[in-house]
């Protein structure tokens, strides 16, 4: 073994407490970056390949009915490939001993002929038989989606009830089945799979059922390779226009795959901002050790350069030392990313339903790892080994010059009566001011993590809160089949526990300004809403307009409006329409692109009577059952959203999720924040032994001086905890931007106990640095420290 891999050995065992640190803050930053990027890699490999197996439609497109001889015209619309056309209806789901509202979606297929789009994989159990070979005495076999399924413990055999046109039907399950369709399963985007299922029954015994015999309402299609998606949607909605169906859309807006596809944009940015600010941490870290380390060992440098060493063999040696730390914490990062993006995958496997869901860690993803891990060390001791490089043998071997030490900045504004240590530890900081404001920013940047981990619980929060306490005020809200008079009020009033209901009313519309457009449900709501309202952000209520559009910003935005702008509105359901409204006002909505306007006036500008397909309805506490039993006995109710529920469900998924972040990024800062603060509590040890010994020597007692050199430490954490909470609100400002999408707008919603947590984490942190520390000082060897140095 040669003398510089001595060398190099003993001085990893005598610092070997802060490689650790250092290696910890690296595997955090590796542990981060692999956990994340590793999970969204798997999910995306899980949703390509179940895309790919089951022939996933390039298109979709929905017609009020329209007659099978249609397929030979679609299939001649320019870049369709192949086509599958079927019968689908949304009904209402009852399950024995259960009172939860639920909505099941049906489609229908031909057990004879398997779909060759959006092709069905089994989980379990078996396909379902025509009708014809096995009838419906003993119900109506039906496959059953997975996510469903688990959530209410169905499993083949099961028996449901479905309200399929007025008549109600028995469901048999005699299979457990997954769909490209629905991937991510939730009614209107949400995820609910306790209350929204989906079914596959025979094709003819639904459309016999749903008086479609010899027709369809679902078109699917894929194209052929290198088609334009914009002229086949165009195709396919001139083709089924004088059907009623006007709604074609490629995949970018089917909601499971713009729900996947979110997700995955979203954990790439976490995925990149958070890790680049551990390593930046674990850069700092570096520089200060080895800058540390070099200042200690200038005697050795230059004997080692009188001896004959080349500058570069140097520099390799103590580059060697931050190699060795950095390949430390680069294999526990990588073992930690692997064991905790298992563990996401695991959560994302309760959301998104997969035929196959692994987790798999690229070799790409450990090369780029290794790759950043090694940048971080060269960029955070390039400059100490330059420095190292550049010095000359007669220079190094002198010590280095003392420190110019002055009054304090506190002095020079007149403030002389500091205590005497105060004055000490201002001046030994004032001394070195970019070495103390960087441990100020490194402490600060583990309150700025902390904040932005518990940021998300405070951001589930309000929203949760702004929606189903400010917004919505009903308790249930239960919707038609079809627009009925609006007077239907009154016979949901008369129902057990209803205290008072509105009408509103939903129609699917694209909203066209210049070259832009984007297809939305245009909301008709009361003039005066009270039970469903529409707040702001900052949860300031606002009326529809009587006259014109209420957009929020985002879509305002999108389709470059301004308020006063005249709008033009293509209705995409019932005969062909075109309004043209004005914008009176935008709204910043925290979810969705919504367009909203007062409901007569909405009817008054589609030609029709005061009709209604929505109804928000209050019901007394306690009464909700007796009032959704009552409410589903309605042959004209296709559905109830019951908002405990929903909000029971919300709660308990986004709860445990966001804890789980929580923690993770906590356990993170407070390894940053110990990293920091130890290494910077160990130099400033190191450096002032001498002077320390010197004041034992003098009669300063043990706490004395621990509390010159502790108290450093507690000024760098009180500058740092308002810097890092300042941090923290600029990051999440500026995480908000960066995850800003058309389903969400995550609102800037820090609470007090947030600030408070960070800084618990960051104190204990310090706190436990400090006991270590103080340990060091009460064992000082007085008489090695004051031996002079030949």
């Amino acid at each position: 073994m040669k003398a510089l891999d001595r060398k190099l050995l003993r001085d990893l065992r005598q610092s070997w407490s802060q490689a650790l640190t250092i290696a910890l803050v690296v595997a955090s930053g590796v542990a981060g970056f692999v956990t994340t990027l590793s999970a969204i890699d798997s999910l995306a490999q899980a949703r390509d390949r179940h895309y790919a197996e089951a022939h996933f439609a390039d298109v979709f497109a929905t017609v009020k009915r329209a007659p099978l001889s249609l397929a030979d015209t679609l299939r001649e619309v320019p870049g369709v490939a192949d086509l599958q056309l079927t019968v689908e209806q949304t009904v209402r789901i009852g399950i024995d001993g259960v009172d939860d509202p639920i909505l099941g979606h049906l489609i229908g297929i031909d057990p004879r002929h398997p779909p060759r789009i959006n092709r069905i994989a089994l989980r379990g159990g078996r396909m379902p038989q025509a009708a014809a070979d096995g009838g419906e005495a003993d119900g109506i076999e039906a496959l059953v989606s997975a996510g469903f399924a688990e959530a209410r413990g169905l499993r083949p055999g099961a028996r449901l009830r479905a309200l399929i046109n007025g008549r109600q039907r028995t469901l048999r399950i005699v299979g457990i089945a997954l769909s490209p369709e629905y991937v991510f399963a939730g009614y209107g985007g949400m995820p609910d799979m306790r209350g929204f299922g989906v079914f596959w029954i025979d094709h003819d015994t639904l459309a016999a059922a749903s008086d479609m015999d010899g027709a369809f309402n679902r078109i699917a299609a894929t194209l052929a390779p290198g088609a334009s998606h914009a002229e086949a949607v165009a195709g396919i909605e001139r083709v089924i226009s004088p059907w009623g169906g006007r709604e074609a859309h490629d995949r970018t807006e089917q909601t499971s795959h713009a729900m996947l596809d979110n997700e995955i944009r979203e954990q790439r940015v976490l995925g990149t901002v958070l890790p680049a600010i551990f390593l930046a941490v674990a850069a700092f870290l570096l520089n200060v050790v080895i800058s540390r380390t070099i200042a200690t060992q200038r005697e050795q440098i230059a004997a080692l350069k009188a001896l004959g060493y080349p500058d570069r063999r140097i520099a390799g040696h103590y580059f060697t030392q931050v190699v060795v730390i950095v390949a430390i914490g680069l294999l526990l990062g990588l073992a930690l990313g692997k064991w905790l993006g298992a563990a996401m995958v695991g959560l994302y496997a309760e959301f998104f339903q997969f035929p196959r869901f692994d987790h798999r860690m690229a070799p790409g993803l450990v090369l780029a790892s290794a790759a950043i891990a090694l940048a971080t060390a060269a960029l955070g001791t390039a400059n100490p080994l330059l420095a190292t490089m550049r010095l000359a043998p007669a220079e190094a071997m002198r010590p280095p010059a003392p420190g110019r030490y002055r009054p304090t900045l506190a002095e020079r504004l007149g403030l002389r009566r500091l205590p005497t240590v105060l004055r000490m530890i201002l001046r030994n900081l004032e001394r070195r001011p970019l070495r103390s404001a960087l441990a100020v920013a490194g402490v600060s940047a583990a309150v700025a993590i902390v904040i932005l981990g518990n940021f998300f619980r405070d951001a589930i929060e309000t929203i949760v809160d702004s929606k189903f306490r400010v917004e919505l005020r009903a308790d249930v809200i239960v919707w038609l089949a079809e627009p009925a008079e609006a007077a239907a009020v009154h016979d949901l009033a008369r129902l057990p526990g209803a205290i008072s209901v509105e009408a509103g009313r939903d129609v699917a519309v694209r909203i066209v300004h210049g070259h832009r457009s984007e297809r939305v449900v245009l909301q008709g709501l009361p003039a005066q809403p009270v039970l469903q309202r529409i707040v702001d952000v900052d949860d300031r209520a606002w009326r529809p307009s009587p006259d014109g559009l209420v957009l929020t910003d985002r879509l305002a935005d999108k389709l470059g409006l301004r308020v006063g702008d005249a709008v033009r509105v293509e209705v995409l359901e019932g005969r062909a329409r075109t309004l043209h409204l004005p914008l009176r006002a935008t709204v910043r909505d925290m979810m969705g692109l919504n367009a909203y306007m007062e409901r007569r006036a909405l009817n008054r500008a589609l030609g029709e009577d005061d009709v209604a397909g929505r109804f928000p309805v209050a019901v007394a506490r306690g009464e909700e059952t007796r009032f959704l039993t009552a409410a589903m006995r309605l042959p004209r109710i296709v559905g109830a959203f019951s908002k405990a529920t929903l909000w029971r469900n919300m709660q308990e998924i986004s709860a445990r999720n966001i804890r789980i972040m929580s923690t993770i990024l906590t356990a993170f800062a407070t390894v940053i924040a110990i990293g920091v603060v130890y290494n910077n509590a160990r130099i400033a040890l190191a450096e002032r032994t001498w002077e320390l010994a010197s004041l034992r020597v003098l009669g300063f007692s043990r706490a004395e001086v621990s509390t010159l050199l502790l108290g450093e430490m507690a000024l760098v954490i009180a500058l740092a905890l308002p810097l890092g909470m300042l941090s923290g609100y600029g990051l999440v400002h500026l995480l908000v931007e960066l995850l800003r999408s058309d389903q969400f707008y995550f609102p800037v919603a820090l609470r007090p106990r947030t600030y408070a947590w960070a800084c618990l984490a960051v104190l204990a942190a310090a706190a436990a640095s400090a006991l270590v520390v103080r340990r060091r000082i009460d064992r000082l060897d007085m008489v090695a420290a004051l031996k002079t140095r030949e």
